[in-house]
């Protein structure tokens, strides 16, 4: 799957995205999950609110 992302990061069009992994914490367990996600660069600072 790595290699998907990377492949369509080269490509001009795919230099306006940014790989976003979020840290959310489970209200059951305490444990922690992860969440990825591509966003534009525009809206990076959305994204991480």
């Amino acid at each position: 799957m790595a290699k998907k992302v990377v492949a369509t990061l080269q490509k001009k069009e795919g230099k306006n995205f940014a790989k976003v992994i979020k840290a959310i914490k489970s209200e059951k367990t305490g444990a922690y999950t992860f969440k990825e996600e591509m966003v534009p660069v525009e809206g990076l600072k959305d994204a991480l609110k």
